[in-house]
């Protein structure tokens, strides 16, 4: 990849320090790098261990900031609300520091791209007088949900009496289609402090960056421009770019990964029909019961389809003993795999998901229907657009209990891999993939986006 010749425009880019928030903001940062940006990337000391910066195919620099837990992140902290104070008060003083270190060297800080997540990098950037961009990784739609509630438009608890939830650019919401934060009262009160204070100073950023395309999320995208002060730019989706444009040369991967993959799974997929395979992950932090993965595999076993299911090393005591050896070529059981590579394979044919926010975009990049089983935080408003408004999948209904059955896993699986119903849910898949492919190629609406900023940028360093 050929880069533009540029003295100006060095982008510090901040990410929250998990899988899910790195990968989406590393490959931002590989978009802004092939427009002409100088890209650094900096993680917690900590997860910078787990990087390989010489495996990188791009020109990004890399740096740290500190958590204040460098040897053993979470597992130095009692909870996470002690976690998040030190990430703010370490994260603040060495991030100062990191800019310090950048404006006494060629290629000063011009400005700074952070996760939401963070709003305290924006305070800090402020202080040196730099540009500040904050990145929205999940879906604008449940972004929009938590500005509705931080502001009081939304009042909380909601009760029976206020169903139907009506939000402008959103389609009718009940109860459980709303951010678990919101529809569990009480639940991780932390974690939901997290998301509403992600505006906590949104009105002091230079520009707002939606990890979603235009046409996606089109009604919602056009609601939430029209409160924000400052522009509101959809700028994905940030996949790599071999699975969109192809415009980014050895972009096929995000490059990062918090866990060790297996590659066996590549080799099994050759070897079975097109659309005949089931796919089940449930993301980086999903923790399901011993009751419910005994379900999970009665389920995918009694479809009688191939099923490829990731099950992490943690998680790997749960599954039913026997199960893996009854199964034989029938299933692959495997650790962590890489996701987009898996989707793209013919063999795929349905993606068995809980719905977070990277998973069901790179679904709907790579054409491939889903059964939804959302578990906490944005998923079950995901599981909402993924069913109601995209129409490429089906939401499991959960008992009483909170457990989702073998039986129930089973009708969502047939009926995105059987019949009528499942060919129109491939049919909107693949219009979805197409559009998406649109919104990243060249004069594109993300493309157009991104280049907008990318001026913008420029002419604030003159």
């Amino acid at each position: 990849m050929e880069k533009k010749a540029n003295n100006r425009g060095h982008v510090l880019v901040i990410p929250y320090p998990t899988q899910g928030h790195i990968n989406p903001m590393l490959q931002f940062s590989k978009r802004l790098s092939s427009k002409g940006l100088k890209a650094t990337f900096a993680t917690t000391v900590f997860i910078s261990e787990t990087m390989k910066p010489e495996l990188l195919n791009f020109d990004i620099d890399f740096d740290t900031i500190s958590d204040g837990c460098d040897e053993g992140r979470f597992f130095e902290v009692r909870s996470i609300d002690d976690y998040l104070v030190r990430l703010q008060t370490v994260g603040s003083k060495t991030l100062t520091e990191l800019i310090i270190k950048h404006k006494n060297s060629p290629r000063p800080i011009d400005c700074i791209l952070y996760d939401a997540f963070l709003p305290w990098v924006l305070d800090v950037a402020q202080q040196f007088g730099i540009v500040g961009i904050a990145f929205f990784t999940q879906a604008c739609a449940v972004n929009y949900i938590y500005y509705y509630a931080r502001n009081g438009l939304l009042s909380l608890p909601i009760s029976s009496s206020m169903m139907p939830i009506v939000i402008p650019g959103l389609p009718l919401l009940d109860l459980r289609d709303m951010p678990s934060f919101i529809y569990v009262v009480g639940s991780y009160p932390s974690y939901f402090e997290l998301l509403l204070n992600q505006f906590s100073n949104i009105d002091k950023a230079d520009f707002i960056l939606i990890n979603t395309f235009y046409k996606l999320e089109q009604e919602v995208v056009d609601s939430m421009s029209k409160v924000m002060s400052q522009p509101l730019l959809t700028i994905g989706p940030t996949i790599p770019s071999m699975y969109l444009d192809k415009r980014l040369e050895n972009d096929k991967d995000y490059d990062l990964n918090l866990f060790k993959l297996d590659s066996t799974s590549t080799c099994w997929l050759t070897s079975k029909p097109p659309c005949s395979v089931v796919y089940a992950s449930f993301g980086s932090l999903a923790n399901l019961t011993s009751d419910q993965m005994k379900e999970l595999a009665r389920g995918l076993k009694q479809t009688g389809f191939h099923f490829l299911w990731v099950v992490r090393s943690s998680e790997l005591s749960k599954v039913p003993h026997g199960f893996i050896e009854e199964m034989g070529d029938k299933a692959l059981i495997v650790s962590w795999i890489p996701q987009t590579e898996v989707l793209a394979n013919e063999a795929i044919g349905c993606f068995f998901t809980h719905c977070g926010w990277n998973s069901t975009i790179e679904a709907l990049c790579l054409g491939i229907p889903m059964v939804a089983m959302p578990q906490w935080t944005d998923q079950t408003t995901d599981a909402k657009l993924v069913e109601d408004v995209w129409k490429v999948g089906v939401r499991v209904n959960v008992r009483e209990d909170g457990i989702v059955s073998g039986d129930e896993i089973e009708r969502c699986i047939r009926q995105v891999m059987e019949g009528e119903e499942g060919i129109e849910m491939k049919r909107n898949a693949m219009k979805w993939k197409e559009l998406a492919v649109e919104a990243v190629c060249e004069g594109g609406s993300s493309d157009k986006n991104i280049d907008e900023l990318v001026s913008k940028i420029l002419a604030r360093c003159k």
